[in-house]
């Protein structure tokens, strides 16, 4: 069955990749430099992110929403590397996910009706915020893998939308000549 429009905006990965989405324009603002090629880059590649899952979860087709999963999880971890690269050019630390404030950062996604708001207190140094967009990324990469592993059972179990186009004009038939 397909998500009704804007069921999307619901799905934890997606809201998520919103708030990713929203810090990336102040990240840019404050730490890249505004001429570099770079800055571009992350922002199309946070609104990759983003946007691919809506226009995936607008497709009728398993298929087609699959693809859009696709582009959009390749799009995070592409951005998930800008947020690395930063670091290390920077010699700034990159944190161990165990570490208690990677573990912080982490807690942030379980919470109800979390935004934007609920990360912008990392935005406070270079270090703080990339590493906070890292763990926030792997996060939602984590979220869109699993989708995508599932999405292919779903579509073996109920099929794809030309077969249940071909079952409903069977059904159709059916109907008409019983009639």
């Amino acid at each position: 069955m397909r998500e009704s429009s804007g069921g999307y905006k619901k799905l934890p990965f997606f809201k998520q990749a919103e708030i990713i989405y929203d810090f990336i324009y102040e990240f840019t603002n404050l730490y890249i430099n505004p001429k570099s090629r770079t800055k571009d880059q992350m922002e199309q590649a946070a609104r990759s992110g983003k946007q691919n899952i809506a226009d995936g979860y607008l497709q009728k087709s398993i298929e087609g929403k699959l693809k859009l999963l696709g582009v959009s999880r390749g799009s995070l971890e592409e951005l998930l590397n800008d947020y690395q690269d930063f670091l290390r050019q920077g010699n700034l630390a990159i944190w161990d996910q165990n570490d208690p404030k990677s573990v912080a950062i982490r807690r942030i996604a379980y919470k109800a009706n979390k935004s934007y708001n609920d990360y912008k207190r990392y935005i406070e140094n270079p270090e703080q915020a990339a590493n906070c967009m890292i763990c926030l990324i792997n996060q939602t990469n984590l979220l869109l893998d699993q989708k995508i592993r599932w999405l292919p059972e779903k579509f073996v179990k109920e099929g794809g939308f030309r077969e249940s186009l071909f079952r409903k004009r069977a059904e159709y038939r059916r109907k008409k000549k019983i009639l």
